[in-house]
């Protein structure tokens, strides 16, 4: 038993970094307020130096494949991947605005597959902003393109462990393969996205812009230069680019498939994700006589220092007795038959993850999922629950993800104005449909495939 100033003040260093990630003053970095909140809970002495090496060795290999990826998005930009993607899609959405909205969501999607749900949101964003502001579209008429491919791109890291940086610490928790998770959540996952994206649609039907005045022209390909769309060499810049950016796609894909293989033969995942970001940065330099230093400070390393921070500020509201408190009250609750355990969790994973962000509430809910002593695959249902609740229910609020703050911060920061009660008039009425929908799918793919 610890002391009860060790209980009281590993409890108060949670409240305040929460509250400081969520008011984030003067813009503070949120690595600021974990790394404090992490300084507390170790001198309060919840959590021990053995208890750190533990989580080292839990958190560096997830924050490690997360940074790799960022590389390799920072790398698409230097090569003008935003603005060829922002003229592409205009090119192909031909003037009408809904088929520019299912492409957003497309895009949006595959950002996330691609990269990850912070990356994502950190890619698409600029590059919709930069498509909406050259159609000269009112506020209003945005809102439907960046908020329903802000809340794609982080639902979509639940098909996929390596999408998420909190996933993939969470699969290391449970011991599971990459390629078993995404074998067991990849089918359903997608259906649930496409069914938010059918909601989503039905909400922003009537708000989409019908015809769009466009022209894939007005996007300059290249820094500092904008094209008239009646030159010539505009067109063959943009067909030479296209060959480039299918080129360096196919070969991100094939870094994307190769963690699953990693996976599958016992290889590490972060070392194939280093790899992979080592090459197309080698590649940057032969091309664009681009020295690779430039990314060193371009690379966001406060994730390494936010990921270990609420790991040890979880960790040790996990010794003062947290996850003992959650495995009495939850373990009867999830013993039971697999669509019981996998809504319950599900459910309660969302709730958690609305009140106090999807970090810590995926991180508390796996550490107490590992002491019930549930079978092999009803551990595994109830952790793949606990994902979507993570990544899809959260979404409720805006402060349920840390992609959504990032999100609202670059509308703030592009004057964009998306308040909290239109956010909230939407994901109200979809998230939680989409988040029941999900798991039951879930449900009825592990029980297809899964069970005997």
């Amino acid at each position: 038993m610890y002391h009860q100033s060790t209980v009281l003040i590993t409890i108060f260093a949670f409240i305040l970094t929460m509250v400081m990630i969520f008011i984030r003053p003067k813009n503070m970095n949120e690595a600021i307020p974990a790394t404090i909140g992490a300084i507390l809970v170790f001198l309060s002495g919840s959590v021990s130096i053995g208890d750190l090496l533990d989580i080292s060795s839990k958190v560096t290999g997830a924050a490690i494949t997360i940074i790799a990826t960022i590389v390799m998005a920072i790398v698409l930009e230097s090569f003008g991947f935003f603005n060829w993607t922002a003229a592409l899609m205009l090119k192909l959405s031909k003037g009408k605005g809904i088929r520019l909205y299912w492409l957003t969501l497309l895009l949006c999607f595959l950002m996330t597959l691609f990269f990850n749900n912070d990356g994502s949101i950190l890619i698409t964003t600029p590059i919709l902003i930069l498509i909406l502001n050259n159609l000269g579209l009112k506020n209003k008429q945005k809102i439907p393109f960046l908020l329903s491919g802000a809340l794609i791109a982080t639902a979509s890291s639940a098909p996929i462990g390596v999408s998420n940086i909190v996933n993939l610490i969470a699969l290391k928790i449970i011991g599971m393969d990459l390629y078993i998770q995404t074998e067991m959540m990849f089918v359903p996952g997608v259906i649930g996205l496409l069914f938010l994206s059918l909601l989503l649609f039905l909400v922003f039907k009537k708000d989409i812009p019908r015809e769009i005045g466009h022209h894939s022209y007005c996007i300059p390909l290249q820094k500092n230069r904008r094209y008239h769309p009646l030159q010539n060499n505009r067109e063959d810049l943009f067909n030479q680019q296209q060959k480039l950016m299918i080129r360096m796609l196919i070969f991100v894909f094939f870094v994307r498939i190769s963690l699953f293989a990693a996976s599958f033969v016992g290889i590490s995942v972060s070392l194939v994700a280093v790899l992979g970001s080592i090459i197309l940065l080698i590649w940057r330099w032969v091309n664009l006589k681009t020295n690779p230093k430039d990314v060193v400070k371009k690379i966001p390393w406060h994730i390494l220092i936010f990921a270990f921070s609420m790991y040890v500020i979880i960790f040790g509201l996990h010794n003062i007795g947290l996850s003992s408190f959650l495995i009495n009250h939850l373990k009867p609750l999830v013993n039971g038959s697999l669509l019981h355990a996998s809504l319950t969790m599900g459910l309660i994973t969302a709730l958690l993850s609305n009140i106090f962000n999807n970090h810590p509430a995926l991180m508390i809910s796996t550490l107490a999922l590992t002491d019930m002593g549930l079978s092999p695959l009803l551990i595994k249902t109830v952790y793949l629950a606990n994902i979507i609740g993570s990544d899809v229910g959260s979404l409720i609020l805006p402060i349920g993800t840390l992609a959504t703050l990032i999100w609202m911060h670059i509308l703030k920061k592009n004057k964009i104005r998306i308040t909290w009660m239109e956010y909230i008039k939407v994901t109200i009425l979809v998230i939680p449909l989409t988040l029941v929908f999900t798991l039951i799918c879930l449900y009825l793919w592990l029980l297809l495939v899964f069970v005997p």
